[in-house]
């Protein structure tokens, strides 16, 4: 009877993951079929070219002056506060309470 059990297990394995595999196959077919229907019913729009300006813009990486003199005022009136404390500093304050 444990024989007969184990190859039931066995057949019931072998049908569960071939319908599995057949089934994402099926899938993997209709979703490119799906794909080429729209790309040929359905093409995208052609996309313009994208327009100059006549002035040279900064890149993106590069902040502008002004955001660099409101930071570097920023920096300045934090260091005048005293705010800057060491790590040293910040454990005694947090030990003798």
């Amino acid at each position: 009877m444990s024989v007969n059990l184990l190859s039931q297990g066995l057949e019931l394995l072998v049908y569960g993951m071939g319908t599995v595999v057949v089934f994402l196959t099926l899938l993997v077919f209709a979703t490119r079929l799906m794909s080429l229907f729209i790309q040929r019913f359905f093409p995208e729009a052609p996309s313009a070219a994208p327009r100059r300006s006549a002035r040279p813009s900064q890149s993106p990486q590069t902040p502008s002056p002004e955001l660099l003199a409101a930071i570097a005022s920023a920096v300045h009136q934090h260091r005048q506060r005293g705010l800057v404390a060491s790590a040293s500093d910040s454990y005694q304050r947090k030990t003798h309470v």
